[in-house]
């Protein structure tokens, strides 16, 4: 769990002795390698049930997010589930303020969720624009303490498969981590254009 955000306030605390790497957690777990196995094995567990047995058939909501997030990570964490009550920033770039998330959740759901899924038969350019613009607003919002970076990927791997399409070939976005964060920059200015050409990458990849 290194390289995490600049974060104030409760939802802070980290684990003791774990030399401020690792957040309190349930297990006590402190050291940084078994944290990032565990959210890994649990995250794999949480993508075979949303993904491979129960994909959701319809149109998609926060509290959709919100009981992943919970599924995902409620054994580890008190706040799994939970919006975040802390302000938080990375790299100099903050993330929305804490106490407008219930505020921008809604009006994700109304513009982005709502909107868009579910994406069945949906022609790949608008996809493309779908997965694109709901990925940057998800992650300006960073409505979670941790995970939402994953849990993003996650919704857009439900809205490529309700459209028929395999989940999305992330491995550029690894290899080119500065470039997929400038597209993040950019769509904070309005831009999407970045992220689309990012995502249209991913999901040519994995086109079923």
């Amino acid at each position: 769990m290194t390289d995490r955000y600049a974060v104030h306030g409760a939802q802070g605390e980290y684990q003791p002795g774990s030399n401020d790497l690792v957040l309190v957690n349930k297990l006590g777990i402190q050291s940084v390698e078994d944290m990032d196995e565990l959210e890994l094995e649990l995250l794999q567990r949480l993508y075979e049930d949303v993904l491979m047995e129960h994909l959701p058939n319809r149109a998609l909501t926060v509290d959709d997010l919100k009981t992943w997030h919970r599924r995902w990570l409620g054994n580890v964490f008190d706040w799994a589930g939970q919006e975040r009550s802390v302000t938080m920033s990375k790299d100099g770039f903050p993330f929305a303020a804490s106490a407008q998330i219930p505020r921008l959740l809604a009006e994700f759901e109304r513009t982005c969720l709502a909107r868009w899924t579910p994406c069945y038969d949906m022609e790949t350019d608008a996809l493309v624009e779908a997965i694109a613009v709901t990925h940057v607003e998800f992650i300006l919002i960073h409505p979670f303490r941790e995970g939402n970076g994953r849990l993003s990927r996650l919704l857009a791997d439900v809205m490529a498969v309700q459209a028929g399409l395999e989940p999305l070939d992330y491995s550029t976005w690894n290899a080119e981590k500065p470039a997929y964060i400038q597209a993040i920059h950019q769509g904070f200015l309005g831009n999407y254009a970045p992220m689309k050409q990012i995502v249209e990458q991913a999901l040519s990849g994995g086109a079923a």
